[in-house]
């Protein structure tokens, strides 16, 4: 298990060498900066370091994807690149794109010198070739801003490239990210392509909100970040020098595991957990009461739907053995506040799976029933004579409005 812990860098980064030198290293280094790892993620660190191979990181929000990225930048003394990913996002954006303005300002210089640049052609046809030459001044590197992927590549330096929460980018965009994963190289279709100078470090972070590309995974070395176990997010806790006691923040662990447990719209991170601690320090808190955490609930729980439902489960997070009556704990949303968390159980839903199945049973129905194979037709019913003319005539009696 993972869980970040500290940005805070105890070295100089001209000190630091750009490689991991063996797993030992990558955990001490990464502990240094505040980044506490366990065995699997300081062995994953370490490989990609040697094998040069971008590292896809996905898990819940909150689990220290993003801190991972900061903290092997800090260990490492690499310069951090980042590209933030979003929806309608395009490569222009990741990639590169054209200085218009400073093209605009050099056409109007060419506008200037094109009497001296045709002064010696012959004809119309040798003016316009000439002109037609200029046309490679204004698709070359002095008019090319690059964005974070081209910018990792040119960088004459180490640097780690944080592409952060690429599931929210389009499809698109994940494709163009395949020639740099694969080569990290950036291809520019106007100049050229350009090769990294130095290896960056790419690590993508992925809240799992889409799938991504099998393409895109057979690119990376890949792990899954979840949230810490209790005494490893209590030693967050007691690193963050929160001031909380120890008691209390052991406690409060508890409390924190317990609510993620809730059909919660979005669980507590481990940072909320460190700023929920620091409050209660803050207020001076020695014992999580009900009171206390009816006050404070609001610290984690960032949806009204989540804070009504965490408010009615808490005797349960004082006491997970405790029971809560079922017409608390399930709550009916409807916007005001009343939470909607239903929990089906298996057999509630193999009841339902039976139910649905007997209704296509052969013979269910009686009888009486229309389209039953045996079933007998009615007999026609019967309407007396004159009673179409009657009614007619009933109508036909009525006065229409003047």
């Amino acid at each position: 298990m993972t869980t970040p812990v500290s940005q805070e860098t105890a070295t100089e980064p001209d000190d630091l060498d750009p490689d991991f030198q063996s797993v030992e290293d990558a955990r001490t280094r990464l502990h240094r900066v505040g980044y506490l790892t366990d065995d699997r993620l300081a062995t994953t660190a370490y490989l990609q370091s040697a094998l040069g191979k971008p590292l896809l990181l996905e898990g819940p929000a909150g689990v220290g994807k993003t801190q991972l990225a900061q903290s092997v930048a800090a260990a490492t003394g690499r310069r951090l690149l980042r590209l933030q990913c979003y929806e309608g996002q395009d490569e222009t954006k990741a990639l590169y794109e054209w200085d218009y303005g400073k093209q605009l300002l050099y056409t109007q210089m060419l506008r200037e010198k094109i009497g001296d640049i045709i002064a010696d052609t012959d004809d119309l046809n040798s003016a316009v070739e000439r002109i037609a030459a200029q046309d490679n001044v204004f698709f070359s590197e002095r008019f090319l801003a690059p964005r974070p992927l081209l910018e990792a590549v040119q960088s004459p330096e180490p640097v780690v490239l944080l592409i952060d929460e690429v599931d929210r980018a389009d499809e698109a965009l994940e494709a163009v990210l395949l020639e740099l994963l694969a080569e990290f190289q950036v291809s520019v279709p106007e100049i050229g392509t350009f090769v990294a100078q130095s290896t960056p470090l790419v690590l993508l972070t992925s809240n799992n909100t889409r799938d991504l590309s099998a393409a895109l995974k057979r690119r990376c070395l890949h792990l899954f970040l979840d949230y810490p176990a209790a005494d490893r997010e209590l030693e967050i806790i007691r690193s963050k020098d929160t001031g909380l006691a120890d008691s209390v923040a052991e406690h409060l662990v508890d409390v924190v595991r317990t609510l993620r447990t809730l059909d919660l719209r979005k669980s507590p991170s481990i940072s909320e957990t460190i700023d929920w601690a620091r409050t209660l320090a803050v207020l001076g808190v020695d014992e999580l009461s009900p009171s206390v955490l009816a006050d404070t609930l609001n610290v984690v729980m960032k949806y009204e739907r989540d804070l009504a439902l965490a408010t009615r489960n808490i005797p349960r997070l004082l006491d997970p053995n405790v029971d809560v009556p079922e017409s608390l704990d399930h709550g009916h949303g409807h916007g005001h506040g009343h939470g909607h968390g239903h929990s089906h159980t298996d057999t509630a839903d193999e009841d339902g799976k039976q139910a649905r199945a007997d209704k296509d049973l052969p013979g269910r129905h009686d009888e009486a029933y229309y389209g039953s194979p045996t079933a007998k037709a009615s007999p026609p019913r019967q309407v007396p004579t004159g009673q179409g003319q009657r009614s007619f005539n009933r109508g036909s009696a009525r006065k229409r409005p003047v």
